[in-house]
């Protein structure tokens, strides 16, 4: 049974106090984040995890064309053992390798919802789009034993603070209720990344990921309620996943669901994520490695041109299905909100609050 360490608060001045203190894994003082309880259970397929008190909730994001300004991170790590998720580089700060140690070393940030609201409550917070989802998946397993996710999003609901949200998973449906509540009052997205609907190129390539259309239902659910909600084929893989047979299902399951939008998105292979995901290749589909060595050569992304043809039809298909449909408004371009966040004067529709993926970065 997973527990919250007793004792634990956070003070008016947003230090963390603990009634006890334990070791630090190599990594983990560099990173911010305190002493740890470290234990295995059994019934998470012989993954260990990692109890650390998190001297900060809110990230900034540094300028660019992401349309938010912070983000939240329960956890570091990831359960999904995605092939090419681009946050694996991430594990390597706290000593861990970016391969196994990514899905099997999970790092879980106890404390997390006291320190934010600590921060939240702050003068010289201005209530800015806060993302979820934009490092490792809010929704993976231990989500559904810690709740953590779910005592952040209270937390922002409290502070009046717009949120935006990215997962692979239908556990996002049980928070149903406070995303309902937030929709109400403020600018809101639930987003949920689909990168293929094809059996054998999900099981190869995120196997430990909830079923595409338990996600794709997840999405209809949230359209159902009122919620803002889109979908991200994110990564398109040349090879695995861009076949037009392979996208076309996604599209139709996107417009049967209501879907705000749908934003195609090309592989992305930064850092260690490269090396992860050329191993799996060559293990796994030893056919496509002369292509990547000519498509990655020296490049983290795909070539522009290669980047705008893998995208560029899926994008035109949903328009179009949409128009023809007369199902509401077509997909939106990236940055596009509808209702801007509060403070900035304009009003309007409740538009979702659009969350570039994990893979755009």
């Amino acid at each position: 049974m997973f527990v919250r360490w007793d004792g634990q608060r956070v003070t008016a001045d947003g230090r963390t106090v603990e009634a006890k203190s334990e070791p630090t894994l190599p990594g983990m003082e560099d990173a911010g984040l305190g002493p740890v309880r470290t234990f295995a259970a059994p019934e998470a397929m012989g993954t260990r995890f990692h109890e650390v008190r998190a001297k900060s909730a809110l990230n900034r994001v540094p300028e660019g064309p992401y349309g938010f300004g912070w983000t939240v991170n329960p956890y570091r790590g990831c359960s999904h053992a995605c092939v090419y998720c681009f946050a694996r580089p991430t594990h390597t700060y706290l000593g861990f390798n970016p391969g196994r140690d990514f899905e099997k070393e999970i790092v879980v940030k106890v404390n997390v919802p006291e320190v934010l609201r600590s921060e939240l409550s702050r003068p010289s917070w201005k209530r800015e789009l806060v993302a979820l989802g934009t490092n490792t998946d809010p929704y993976q397993w231990v989500e559904s034993r810690y709740r953590l996710t779910r005592e952040v999003l209270e937390a922002l609901d409290q502070a009046k603070t717009p949120v935006s949200v990215l997962t692979k998973s239908p556990l996002v449906l049980s928070d149903l209720p406070i995303f309902e509540r937030m929709n109400r009052e403020r600018p809101i997205g639930v987003n949920l990344s689909v990168p293929t609907v094809d059996e054998k190129a999900w099981r190869a390539t995120e196997p430990h990921t909830p079923s595409p259309g338990a996600r794709l239902e997840a999405v209809a659910e949230l359209r159902r309620r009122g919620i803002p909600s889109g979908i991200l084929i994110a990564p398109i893989m040349p090879g695995i996943n861009d076949r037009p047979e392979q996208i076309e299902p996604i599209l139709r399951a996107a417009s049967g669901a209501d879907a705000d939008f749908v934003t195609p998105i090309a592989l992305n292979l930064r850092k260690e994520t490269r090396t992860v995901f050329f191993e799996w290749l060559e293990a796994e589909r030893p056919e496509l490695v002369p292509e990547y060595d000519h498509l990655f050569n020296g490049r983290s992304r795909l070539p522009k041109g290669e980047q705008q043809r893998i995208t560029a039809a899926a994008r035109g298909r949903y328009r179009r299905r949409r128009a023809s449909e007369r199902e509401g408004p077509p997909m939106r371009p990236p940055g596009v909100t509808g209702r801007e966040a509060p403070g900035s004067g304009k009003t309007g529709r409740n538009h979702p609050a659009r969350q570039p993926s994990l893979f755009e970065q």
